[in-house]
């Protein structure tokens, strides 16, 4: 397993951002990008900079593809990235000692799935509240398209998930004393007891078993840093 931590140093990723956001990284994934696909690592930073996690957005339901995911997809698109299938063709060509073809061997194909946003040589995926399997067929899929020479790298913005839940519980408290006490059992909107989500601990397991190879991958999980500070307030629908 070839787990760095390239993203520490200031000339790779500012402390600025850094501070706001946690990182896992395998073969030197953040210094990859900096130096391979420079205007694709200069458009993660800007997104990851200009992004705050809003209680009013976040704290509502909307599954995996909800307003979180939604509005940093959104950001990404702005910048040129599109939602693309990625598929692979091997074909296998006989040639003599001499080099001279002499024919070929059945062209084999395999299906990919459609990444969130892809640009250049790197697929970036937003996984936030999908099932954790979906992870499985993510990183898979890096490594072949890394190992095909499709990609140089990939990247998956993801959560941080127990500590995101210790801080929506907090949020979600302070406006339950904003209502008048015989509504004060209101329930959150959110489930943030189930762990079978994406996830940073979920990624994490599934990275540190090597999983990727040599894929360059870099995982980024909103925290409680990530937080814009606002409190919880639902939008009025009168």
């Amino acid at each position: 397993m070839f787990e760095t931590r390239t993203y520490d140093d200031e000339l790779v990723l500012p402390s600025h951002i850094r501070c706001r956001w946690k990182f896992l990284e395998t073969s030197s994934a953040a210094a990859v990008l900096r130096s391979v696909c420079p205007e694709e690592w200069a458009n993660i930073l800007e997104v990851l900079e200009g992004f705050a996690l809003e209680p009013t957005e976040w704290l509502k339901k909307g599954g995996n593809r909800g307003a979180i995911a939604k509005k940093i997809d959104k950001m990404f698109s702005d910048l040129g990235w599109q939602e693309m299938r990625v598929d692979l063709a091997t074909r296998g060509i006989l040639l003599t000692k001499s080099g001279k073809e002499i024919g070929s061997l059945p062209e084999m194909y395999q299906e990919g799935y459609l990444v969130d946003n892809f640009k250049g040589r790197v697929a970036l995926d937003v996984e936030w509240n999908a099932k954790d399997g979906n992870l499985d067929r993510d990183l898979s899929a890096y490594r072949a398209w890394h190992e095909a020479g499709v990609i140089s790298a990939a990247v998956l913005i993801t959560q941080d998930r127990l500590e995101l839940k210790a801080l929506a519980e907090n949020l979600w408290d302070g406006y339950l004393h904003t209502l008048p006490e015989e509504s004060r059992d209101a329930k959150l909107p959110i489930d943030l007891n189930t762990s079978t989500t994406t996830n940073l601990e979920k990624t994490s397991l599934r990275v540190r078993r090597g999983v990727m190879g040599t894929c360059p991958l870099l995982v980024v999980a909103a925290c409680a840093e990530t937080w814009n500070g606002q409190p919880y307030s639902p939008v009025s629908t009168s």
